[in-house]
């Protein structure tokens, strides 16, 4: 069949197999020009099919030849319809790690449930070298509680007051208005379940019961801070609350790690398009105006370039470990230059829908979009009939 892009709202309901694996090979090419000068032997990566999960695991596997277990839940593909770009991203993923002799497995279910947790950490006992790195990449609207069967749905809102900005209509390429309403608490709450670090715990739990963790095992989750004009329905909004969640579970995973000389960090992650960032209100508009920005000065950085510099550099460079103040490892530096805020500021406060193509680099936001789903990929022939059959190896469950 011809696969084009299908785009409703600010999700592609197509994906491409040939540009989904274009797309992962150009990524491994770079993590194979950078190796890490101390990696991990034993990795595994929750949520692990696209953006910083997929990165991680490129990082890890052929940057540092690290075995990896790879955890996501994708929609496969049939004759009539393309599986989703997870799919076909890990496809490639495990393709490429044979042809390399670059030991990994995966598993295509749901990372919340305990039985995912239970048959993971099985095979990772009887077939992987005791795991000593764990990358939790999560990004669900929706989670089921193991314990009630309760389903947890997330909610991108305000605390405390209606919201109003404005943000990009990827659509219509216009800048328009958009007010939130404030979640109320049992909004609040059940984000916390869905974003917030109870299921990661409970991956350390299940790992360290079934005797899959080595004894100097470091896990490592992601968090945003952003900039004060996203704080409202980021930091200080429902998200918020689920992320101060997530650096409390850290702490705690920390100091039981410790002890063993290993240890939990949050990594606060640069923007970058995902499928989540792209529902999120606002931020949208203010990455479009921060690419413009942050290419011009030549610092600007993918997934892949801040998964390589987490791990190359943070994580496994050799040295010791060193978080900030607040214990964070930050691969938001460059956003957050004082220059480069103030250069985003200024270019909010008049941005419009006039001044949008001079002022903002609405045209990288959208193609960063659509590699997300293989569309756009240079040397990958779009006219061609594309096989959406595309099987994953190594798959350990569906």
């Amino acid at each position: 069949m011809i696969i084009r892009p299908k785009v409703r709202g600010y999700v592609c309901v197509t994906s491409h197999p040939a540009g989904c694996a274009a797309n992962v090979r150009e990524q491994i090419a770079y993590a194979r020009a950078r190796p890490l000068a101390a990696p991990p032997k034993s990795a595994l990566v929750v949520g692990c099919s696209a953006s910083y999960g997929l990165a991680s695991r490129i990082a890890l596997a052929f940057g540092g030849g690290a075995a990896t277990f790879g955890v996501f839940l994708d929609r496969p593909p049939t004759a009539r319809r393309p599986g989703t770009a997870g799919w076909y991203n890990t496809a490639a993923f495990e393709e490429e790690a044979r042809r390399a002799g670059v030991q990994s497995a995966c598993c295509n279910a749901d990372a919340f449930a305990r039985e995912t947790k239970e048959q993971v950490a099985a095979a990772l006992s009887r077939d992987f070298p005791p795991v000593d790195c764990v990358v939790y990449s999560l990004a669900s609207p929706r989670r089921t509680d193991p314990a009630t069967g309760r389903v947890h749905a997330s909610v991108l809102k305000p605390i405390g007051a209606a919201y109003r900005s404005k943000t990009l209509n990827t659509g219509t390429g216009e800048v328009v208005g958009v007010e939130l309403a404030p979640a109320t608490p049992e909004e609040v709450e059940a984000t916390v379940a869905v974003m917030g670090g109870e299921d990661w715990a409970m991956w350390m739990d299940a790992l360290q019961e079934a005797g899959a963790l080595a004894p100097q095992c470091r896990t490592f989750a992601y968090s945003y801070v952003g900039p004060e004009l996203t704080w409202p329905i980021y930091r200080d909004g429902a998200i918020g609350r689920a992320k101060a969640d997530l650096h409390r579970t850290a702490q705690a995973l920390d100091e039981r790690l410790e002890a063993s000389g290993g240890g939990a960090h949050v990594a606060v992650m640069k923007a970058i398009v995902t499928q989540a960032s792209a529902a999120i209100p606002v931020v949208p508009l203010y990455m479009a105006v921060l690419y413009k920005i942050m290419k011009r000065a030549g610092d600007h950085e993918g997934a892949i370039e801040q998964a390589v510099r987490l791990y190359g550099s943070k994580a496994y460079g050799g040295g010791a470990i060193d978080p900030d103040a607040d214990g964070f490892l930050r691969l938001d530096d460059l956003e957050m230059k004082p220059e480069t805020q103030a250069a985003v500021q200024a270019t909010w406060e008049t941005i419009s829908t006039e001044t949008l193509a001079e002022a903002a680099d609405v045209a990288g936001y959208r193609a960063d979009f659509l590699r997300l789903f293989g569309f756009g990929t240079p040397g990958v022939d779009y006219e061609a009939e594309a096989d959406p059959l595309v099987p994953i190896p190594g798959l350990a469950a569906d």
